[in-house]
């Protein structure tokens, strides 16, 4: 008999029901009003006391057990993403412009689920859990902004804990790996000034198309020739903005890019090195740098013994086959910033079963197979029971 297992079977319909309002109703970063005040409304009910408006909209509420013992910092993030939803379901987006792509929806669902098994088993608990719904996960933003908040004003967690809906792995699978495991995330805009003119007479403008070209090109060895080659980065221009006719040369053109790295001095090479190269060229051509570098959120890292712990419940649910040891993802979370407060574990839990799963993350068709909810709901409860008991 396994109490925890059949809690999060009970509550599945409730659980997926809620993870469908949800995804119908995406809000983005730090415009989660309506996503907020279901969480507080859905807290409130199991008699917690939650705080809102941290970090904007982010939503915190603690659970006290009877007898003194650990804190579990458990998080779950809430934000959309602004782009389209093109699946055809009857849960479809209703908001244009904005859609539920990374399954933070889901997130949010599994957690409040997981409130609402430990709240009925209050009388059981050693400890306190403190519960984190999260605004603005997207842009790296949200953690940052609900501590600065005061989100854990008076509080000191022993554990941090929390886990991503995947359609990179098979629902029934769980994936986590010790030490670093997402990288940091930093962005970059660049705009290059030079002197617009006409496209026949080049000789009299300073081009800064030119030198985006130069600098596009120059940029990339810096992974490939100064970065060693066992330690991973990546450097990516994603937008370039620049001129309105085919006879005019531009004054001016703006780059934007993203930097992922995992080891700190790597970090701080590469960004120097993007900036010295960047103005070398500029200024090499008659130009002018103008420079906006914005720090994101540090690696996702887990500790050791928790996330070997977390192995040991996962196993003992879904067997050891089905845990695979997660690879090294560039891609960021702000999930960062609460490991940093306390020793903990970031894992995925598989949610990919059909065609209508299997698209990737930030994709406008992207899915989950909901059968993966009662899975998460079940792990997440049974590592903080774990983390709470360690």
């Amino acid at each position: 008999m396994d109490p925890i297992h059949d809690a999060a079977q009970a509550l599945r319909g409730d659980t997926v029901a809620l993870r469908r309002d949800l995804h119908a109703h995406p809000e983005t970063a730090f415009e989660e009003v309506r996503t907020a005040a279901v969480v507080a409304e859905r807290l409130r009910a199991l008699g917690l006391e939650p705080r809102t408006g941290l970090g904007k909209t982010g939503v915190t509420a603690v659970l006290e057990g009877p007898r003194h013992g650990r804190t579990v910092l458990a998080r779950a993030d809430m934000d959309a993403l602004p782009m389209p939803d093109e699946k055809d379901v009857e849960y479809r987006s209703t908001h244009v412009g904005a859609a539920h792509a990374c399954g933070h929806d889901g997130h949010t669902a599994v957690l409040l689920t997981v409130a609402r098994i430990l709240s009925e088993r209050k009388a059981d608990l050693r400890g306190r859990v403190v519960f984190i719904f999260q605004p603005a996960e997207e842009i790296v933003q949200g953690a940052a902004a609900m501590l600065a908040d005061g989100a854990l004003d008076a509080i000191e967690p022993d554990a941090t804990v929390g886990l991503h809906l995947s359609s990179m792995h098979p629902t029934g699978t769980i994936a986590l790996r010790a030490g670093p495991a997402m990288a940091a995330t930093d962005s970059f805009r660049l705009v290059l000034h030079g002197r617009g003119g006409h496209a026949a007479k080049p000789n009299e403008t300073v081009d800064p198309i030119v030198m985006a070209a130069h600098l596009i090109t120059a940029l990339q060895p810096l992974v490939s020739r100064e970065t060693d080659p066992v330690d991973q980065a990546v450097i990516s221009i994603t937008s370039i903005h620049a001129g309105t006719a085919f006879n005019v040369i531009p004054s001016s053109l703006e780059l934007k890019g993203t930097l992922r790295t995992f080891a700190p001095a790597t970090r701080e090479h590469l960004r120097s090195r993007i900036v010295e190269i960047s103005d070398a060229i500029v200024t090499g051509q008659r130009g002018r740098l103008e420079v906006d570098w914005r720090e994101g959120s540090p690696p996702v890292v887990n500790d050791e013994a928790a996330t070997e712990r977390v192995r040991h419940i996962a196993q003992n649910m879904v067997g050891i086959d089905h845990v695979e040891t997660g690879s090294l993802i560039m891609g960021g979370d702000d999930m960062a910033l609460w490991l940093q407060r306390a020793p903990g574990c970031y894992w995925f839990v598989g949610a990919s079963a059909s065609d209508a799963s299997t698209y990737p993350h930030h994709h406008p068709r992207f899915d989950i197979d909901e059968a993966a909810l009662p899975l998460a709901v079940e792990l997440f409860t049974k590592v903080i029971l774990d983390a709470l008991d360690a």
